[in-house]
């Protein structure tokens, strides 16, 4: 039997027939093990925090997550990395208040711009705590924050960096007090806290989840939290507005965000995955255990916070006169 002709407009229209019912000739996402860029070094909240995300995406992508340690400069090494990667969902960026909200107003001159990172999901927040060593002379920030007006530019704290949260919760705590402590910055809060151990500073503002073993331990003393309310993780701790300096509120949070050109259903997955995430009860007990929240929510939900910080920091960057050349 003698094969039909086929009219040469069928011929034409066939290479899109057959896209259109044979979608994803492109290479399915994710193909390959996702790095996710953590901006300080292991051992600290940040890392915690970014471990916990990572696993949980793993298990739900069905491809590894793996968390890529690149501190300095308090988020600036990372987000410049995460910013240049290539879009294809591959590369993301555990970010955190400093990258989002204070390096690009703190800094005259970054490698990135915010809108070169897209927001995908907000993951986590956690209260700053300020802490000195159990052996030392200090039971009350009161008592502190008295020999420092009684010893100015004598006292010393340490941060996980300049243009970290926790360095300007120290600055607004000079402020809000009218005292002159000297800054001293490290690579991150593990780091801060064996300083503090080793004597060689007086007091460390860090992320909760860094020093609470070492309070429950009884080798560091928690003066005061810097949240709005006291944190259930150690619910014996005032905070710094009820130890004398009211309207002080300073939170700590990380979120998700991958290179700008990422496509949108890439976006939509990574969000839906994290929402999840955050929703899980195993997930959310390790968190709070160590004084951490999870609340992931919608993209816009975190665009729309992400802007709201970034306003709020650069009027506190502003009133501090804080810069980074």
């Amino acid at each position: 039997m003698p094969t039909p002709l086929v009219p040469r407009r069928a011929l034409l229209a066939a290479p899109a027939l057959l896209a259109a019912i044979s979608p994803g000739r492109a290479q399915p996402w994710p193909a390959r093990p996702i790095r996710l860029i953590v901006p300080f070094p292991a051992g600290g909240t940040t890392d915690l925090l970014a471990r916990l995300l990572a696993d949980g995406l793993g298990a739900r992508l069905g491809q590894s997550v793996v968390a890529e340690n690149r501190g300095g400069a308090a988020g600036v090494i990372a987000a410049e990395m995460a910013a240049r990667a290539e879009p294809d969902g591959h590369t993301l960026l555990f970010a955190s208040i400093g990258t989002v909200a204070i390096l690009p107003n703190l800094h005259a001159r970054i490698g990135w711009r915010p809108e070169d990172l897209l927001p995908i999901a907000y993951f986590a927040d956690v209260p700053n705590v300020i802490v000195v060593r159990a052996d030392g002379p200090y039971r009350t920030l009161a008592e502190l924050l008295a020999a420092a007006r009684a010893r100015p530019g004598e006292l010393s704290y340490a941060s996980s960096g300049n243009g970290s949260s926790l360095h300007l919760s120290g600055e607004m705590l000079k402020a809000a007090a009218n005292v002159d402590i000297l800054h001293i910055p490290f690579r991150g809060g593990a780091d801060s806290v064996n300083q503090l151990l080793g004597g060689r500073i007086d007091l460390a503002v860090n992320n909760l989840p860094s020093a609470i073993a070492m309070v429950r331990d009884g080798k560091l003393r928690a003066l005061a939290v810097t949240t709005a309310e006291r944190t259930p993780a150690l619910p014996d701790v005032p905070t710094v507005a009820e130890s004398g300096l009211p309207g002080y509120e300073a939170t700590a949070w990380f979120g998700l965000q991958a290179p700008r050109g990422t496509p949108q259903p890439i976006l939509e997955r990574l969000n839906a995955e994290t929402r999840a995430i955050g929703a899980d009860p195993t997930a959310r007990a390790r968190a709070e255990a160590v004084g951490a929240r999870l609340r992931p929510g919608s993209i816009a939900e975190f665009a729309a916070f992400s802007a709201a910080e970034n306003t709020k920091w650069a009027e506190v960057i502003r009133r501090a006169g804080a810069k980074v050349d």
